[in-house]
């Protein structure tokens, strides 16, 4: 695609974006009552913030624009934010992370896979080269320490020399005794076949019956071939099948990402250009435009003092440099506007006065039944209005990014910048506010200067005790400032003051506290530093399901897409380092500070309902496993809205654990189910080609798929690793795979039995979110009328108490 393609797709996005902020703020202010229809609004402003979103994603990937993607990034940001929003209200609504938008998306004319989030790619393109750099330092210590993990299928290791001849020769026998059976092998073929030609050499061959067979038998084997071609080509036109060159990449595609490579090559250009012009035009501007400025913002102020003086018989009091200066007092207006506002400023000083005065007596309070009286009325007339929208902190973000595009680029001639490289009059009027500004504190320091030489020599005023008042109240804000920022010290007490980030590092990973990712790729999006400052803060999330559903892998994912540092304090991981009560503190302090110095961060904690057993088998007693239950809550506490941090917990067994306790913890719960029919039949078709597996008509996925009902995705993988050896991978071209071959290795695997998967579910419905979930599907009044019962009878205990 080129610039004008992309350019157009960005007009079409925003004129979307625009119709949609529209709606939106008509159904803010509206309430409703009717709870389905809450959520297909709602559903359906997520779906179309996807898509949006998805469009914006991809223009600002592409364009090369330097003024543009500033702020596409800004309205982008703002999308994704808003799409956090809408989900936390229908997790809200509905009291399930989970929801399905089927009939939404049939009425709005979309696939299921237009609803996935992609990840940003600027996540880790803005910072690739920091990323590489800590993935070699990484690679470095892990080798220092002989921990790092060799990328090579087979390793070398050496062996002594008779042992090597003994192998050596081994092989030639094996080598030699092969080339004699093949000879031995063709001496007897030769043989029979003479023995076969002297049997029949007696009988009188029929060269028609011959010809004739030899006909019949090709005729039979090239309509076998027809009818099999034609099958295929029946089930490629069906879709059951898909095209012969399906799986190779075809040239428009390699020629597209040539072009992309291209394009942010020249987006590097343009930026480098954009950064550089940035201070060259504003050094130009204040060498031709500075003086100018100065004088004009000399001349404006002077007749402002005149005026002043002519219309109240005094000169007026300069701004302080705190409240802004004189900015504060000709912004967008004119001196004579400037002077009416000050003329009715002090009149309504004045009133003011005299109001006081006369009010002496205090206003009498009202009785504590009144107060009562209308906390209920109100909680009555919430309850009347019904269901509405909560307020969004990105919606203006969005609003004033769509008026920018408006004014800006929406009608703009461009004709001129074909190669869309910066705009050098955009860049002039945002320095010239820049530069007015930094005059203007120039200009208000000599007016100050040349007002009070005003003052002195025609009203005669001196101004020294206002200034001496001014000073001592400035001293008392000073010492106050002091105090606070004593008490700040005491509580975040930072216990490695004197050590670098680059030793603090280096000790985690010596430890075995920060771990290396693996690389795996994920189809979900986290949050960038801009979203992640307003959004609804999530600090924690609990994985739980069965052994092998991939809950360790979302993990991994979750580091490699984001490109965030993993720290592992699982309970057997910590075991025995950091001793005792202050080595537990230390170590917290440390991994805390190099998760937020390096962030964004990962914190794992694997098993995590050893952290909160109920009772601590005797085998792990010595291992500690609850050391972290008191700390947990603590780090969470420390985490702030800005902080990129993510504890992450898996478990395979949550029932072993203290509910409450850990529920106080893990803000979000997710359970990760085994895979339905469907999910089975990917992972067994991507699975067995990543190994090396080729798939034919021999091999029947359906089979497998429905065989493996409550099986894993782990199973799933072991069995295929297990079956395609290298010695079976070589013989596919003769023999090709079979479901026979991968069901015998799943008859020594035992599955999730529906027991296992009820036992999650049980225990996900005393979780808070499943009890309010069982509780609206229950109908939800009856935990408002237990409680309406309990008011009363405590009401009816304290009066008769008082009689």
């Amino acid at each position: 695609m080129s610039n004008a393609m992309y350019n157009k797709m960005w007009h079409q996005t925003q004129d979307t974006l625009n119709s949609l902020l529209d709606k939106e703020s008509q159904h803010m202010m509206e309430s409703q009552s009717n709870q389905i229809f809450i959520f297909q609004m709602l559903a359906t402003f997520y779906i179309k913030y996807v898509q949006i979103f998805r469009n914006l994603e991809d223009v600002y990937d592409q364009i090369v624009h330097p003024q543009k993607r500033i702020l596409i990034r800004k309205i982008l940001d703002g999308v994704m934010g808003r799409l956090l929003e809408l989900k936390n209200e229908m997790v809200e609504l509905e009291l399930t992370e989970f929801h399905y938008f089927d009939d939404i998306l049939q009425d709005l004319k979309l696939a299921p896979q237009q609803l996935d989030i992609p990840i940003p790619k600027y996540f880790l393109k803005e910072k690739l080269e920091v990323i590489k750099g800590r993935e070699k330092i990484l690679a470095q210590i892990l080798a220092d320490i002989g921990l790092d993990i060799p990328d090579k299928k087979y390793t070398t290791k050496s062996i002594p020399l008779e042992e090597a001849v003994k192998l050596i020769q081994i092989a030639e026998r094996a080598r030699q005794g092969r080339l004699r059976a093949m000879f031995m092998k063709q001496i007897f073929l030769q043989e029979y076949r003479a023995k076969q030609a002297r049997m029949l050499g007696e009988k009188v061959i029929d060269m028609g019956a011959a010809a004739l067979q030899i006909q019949k038998v090709w005729r039979g084997f090239s309509q076998c071939q027809k009818t099999k071609k034609q099958r295929e080509e029946e089930m490629i036109f069906l879709g059951m099948d898909p095209p012969p060159l399906f799986n190779e990449v075809s040239a428009t595609i390699i020629q597209a990402e040539k072009v992309s490579s291209l394009r942010n090559e020249t987006q590097v250009k343009h930026e480098e250009n954009y950064r550089k012009a940035l201070v060259t035009i504003k050094n130009d501007l204040k060498l031709i435009e500075g003086p100018d400025i100065k004088e004009n913002l000399q001349d404006q102020i002077r007749h402002w003092f005149i005026e002043c003086r002519n219309l109240t018989g005094t000169f007026p009091e300069y701004p302080n440099v705190e409240e802004g200066g004189s900015a504060i007092i000709f912004s967008n207006k004119t001196p004579q506007q400037v002077t009416e506002d000050i003329i009715a400023n002090q009149e309504e000083e004045e009133k003011n006065k005299k109001k006081k005065k006369n009010k002496k007596a205090k206003k009498p309070k009202k009785p504590k039944k009144e107060k009562e009286k209308k906390g209920a009325k109100e909680k009555n007339k919430e309850e009347d209005e019904g269901w509405k929208m909560s307020p969004s902190v990105f919606l203006p973000t969005m609003q004033e990014g769509n008026n920018v595009y408006k004014d800006l680029w929406k009608n703009k001639d461009e004709s001129w910048n074909f190669p869309q490289n910066y705009d050098p009059e955009l860049i002039k009027q945002e320095k010239r506010k820049e530069l007015e500004s930094e005059i203007r504190v120039q200009v208000d320091e000599l007016m100050r200067q040349e007002l009070k030489n005003l003052k002195l020599a025609v009203d005669r005023e001196k101004e020294y005790p206002v200034k001496a008042g001014k000073k001592k109240g400035g001293k008392k804000k000073k010492k106050g400032k002091k105090g606070k920022k004593g008490k700040r010290g005491k509580k975040d007490k930072d216990l490695t003051a004197d050590r670098t980030i680059e030793s603090l590092y280096k000790e985690l990973v010596e430890e075995g506290l920060l771990i290396q990712a693996l690389k795996v790729n994920l189809s979900d999006y986290i949050g960038s530093a801009t979203v992640h400052e307003k959004a609804p803060l999530v600090k924690s999330l609990l994985l739980a399901g069965p052994s092998g559903v991939g809950k360790k892998m979302l993990v991994h994912a979750i580091c490699t897409e984001t490109g965030a540092n993993l720290f592992n304090l699982s309970a057997a991981n910590i075991a025995g380092k950091y001793p005792g009560k202050n080595g537990l503190q230390m170590m917290l302090h440390v991994v805390v500070k190099v998760a937020r110095e390096l962030q964004p961060s990962v914190v794992w904690i694997g098993d995590t309902e050893k952290t909160f057993y109920k009772r601590v088998p005797s085998a792990e007693r010595m291992m500690e496993p609850k050391r972290l239950k008191k700390q947990l809550p603590k780090i969470l506490r420390l985490l702030k809205p800005d902080d990129r941090i993510l504890i992450v917990g898996t478990t395979q067994r949550p029932f072993d654990a203290e509910l409450q306790s850990f529920c106080k913890v893990y803000q979000k719960i997710i359970l990760v189910p085994r895979p339905d029919y469907a999910s089975r039949f990917v992972l067994w078709k991507q699975i067995i080609q990543r190994n090396g597996g080729i798939i034919t008509n021999a091999l029947n996925i359906s089979c497998l798929a429905k065989i493996t009902d409550g099986f894993t995705q782990g199973h799933i993988v072991e069995v295929v690793k297990g079956v395609l050896t290298d010695r079976r991978i070589r013989q596919q071209n003769y023999k090709p795979l079979m479901a026979a071959e991968f069901i015998a290795m799943l008859t020594s695997m035992s599955p999730v039995y529906q027991e296992e998967e009820e036992s999650f579910k049980d225990w996900y419905a005393k979780t808070p979110m499943g009890k309010k979930r069982a509780l609206a599907l229950m109908g939800g009044n009856t935990e408002k009328e237990k409680d309406k019962g309990k008011k009363k009878e405590k009401k009816g205990k304290k009066e008769k108490k008082k009689k």
